[in-house]
């Protein structure tokens, strides 16, 4: 049997007002919106979207870090989805003395999710006097839908949103053993939208 490689398409879109430029001592965070109850943005997307920034040059604060130090002004409930409520937040004391200390100039929010959205085929396993096996074959389409808005806090401004879609078929043949053959379309959604960010906070 000839395995091929399951195909991943790949689209972004991005609205630029301002560049980024990450000073000395500056710091960014890239963050997963979590109020929505139905999901989740993947903690590991946003790592794979937080090494792509990283690799500028650009000093990234941890998520998980970043939460901790921060707990609980951005916990799913009271988090700030916009700058007016950031700029809110500002106003306590506290809150403002650790974002001083921390000296963070921007916010990258990532809102999206990778889900299944159809199935076919079908495999049968059995166990008999001769061994185990597995016969037929499944295919299940995946996608991934990402949005990061890159928030400047020095300017209180949101700076750019960069939106990527990725979408692939993955593939189960299976005579005694299954093969999986999985199109990597979270991977490819991450790679993409890091590009454009990459180029958001690359030195000029």
């Amino acid at each position: 049997m000839a395995l091929g490689a399951a195909c991943t398409t790949t689209r972004i879109d991005e609205s630029r007002v301002e560049s980024a430029a990450v000073g000395s001592g500056e710091k960014v965070v890239v963050l997963g919106r979590r109020h929505n109850s139905e999901y989740e943005t993947e903690p590991e997307f946003v790592r794979c979207v937080g090494r792509g920034v990283a690799s500028t040059g650009a000093a990234v604060v941890p998520e998980l870090e970043f939460m901790n130090s921060f707990y609980p002004w951005f916990e799913p409930r009271t988090a700030p989805m916009s700058l007016k409520r950031f700029e809110a937040l500002l106003q306590m004391p506290a809150f403002a003395t650790r974002m001083r200390e921390l000296n963070l100039r921007y916010i990258v929010w990532v809102d999206g999710r990778t889900e299944t959205v159809d199935k076919a085929g079908s495999i049968s396993c059995a166990v008999g006097p001769g061994g185990a096996g597995c016969i037929g074959f499944g295919t299940w389409d995946d996608e991934s839908k990402y949005e990061a808005s890159v928030w400047d806090l020095r300017l209180s401004q949101s700076i750019a949103t960069i939106s990527t879609e990725s979408a692939g078929t993955s593939y189960m043949p299976a005579v005694i053993v299954p093969v999986p053959i999985i199109a990597r379309v979270r991977a490819a959604a991450c790679d993409g939208l890091s590009a454009q960010l990459k180029k958001l906070f690359s030195p000029a």
